[in-house]
């Protein structure tokens, strides 16, 4: 499998760092070679985007873990082991003392351990060995997974009354057109950490599939 096309200012696999600034956000997942917009306003957020930019210009994206809100939980929330890091390629300064960036998906980390935080966000030491093929191109899954794929989110999108076009689905790659739902679909924390968690595309597509289908069987039982 050939390596996939990267940037020449994206970091290679054995140029990544030992530490990594990290925001914990639900419901907003990067994928290996995703993009994801990201509007930051918090004064903790803006101090981690600006020190990235000074520095690799990588920020680790993560899940909280779906648990009780305590006061602590609110500002170090209990996270899921596994994220994925993305790359600043796009940055715009707001009027209003935003930051509007895109975050490119990179490769993805294990938590080895928390490190002091920094400027109020949380810093961590991540380990990158198990995610060296993310830094491969994705093979694409049969026309079979795609097409049994296509007609369970076709069902699910019918039933829960969402629009869709169709004829951009067509365009996109089978990544981007992943990436792009995982952030805009009504799924739960739990079912976008699979997704992340899924070794390869053809995993993730059959994973996606399991999840949409769960999730209209589910909708027809209780209706």
């Amino acid at each position: 499998m050939n390596s996939r096309a990267l940037s020449p200012f994206m970091q290679t696999f054995e140029s990544l760092p030992d530490a990594l600034p990290i925001f914990p956000l639900a419901n907003a997942l990067l994928l290996p070679a995703g993009r994801l917009p990201l509007n930051i306003f918090e004064p903790r957020y803006l101090n981690m985007i600006e020190d990235a930019m000074l520095g690799e210009r990588l920020v680790g994206m993560i899940q909280p873990t779906p648990e009780p809100t305590t006061i602590q939980s609110v500002s170090t929330p209990k996270l899921y082991e596994i994220g994925c890091a993305g790359r600043i390629t796009d940055y715009a300064e707001t009027e209003d003392g935003r930051l509007e960036i895109i975050l490119s998906g990179l490769c993805r980390f294990t938590i080895k351990n928390e490190l002091s935080g920094v400027r109020g966000y949380r810093l961590i030491k991540p380990d990158w060995s198990a995610f060296v093929d993310d830094y491969l191109q994705a093979k694409e899954p049969t026309a079979d997974i795609l097409g049994t794929f296509k007609s369970a989110l076709e069902h699910f999108l019918h039933q829960r009354n969402i629009p869709a076009d169709w004829e951009l689905f067509q365009k996109l790659s089978t990544n981007s057109l992943v990436s792009s739902l995982v952030n805009v679909l009504p799924l739960d924390t739990e079912d976008r950490q699979m997704l992340l968690e899924a070794n390869t595309l053809e995993s993730r597509i059959r994973t996606f599939t399991a999840i949409l289908e769960g999730s209209v069987s589910s909708s027809q039982t209780r209706h």
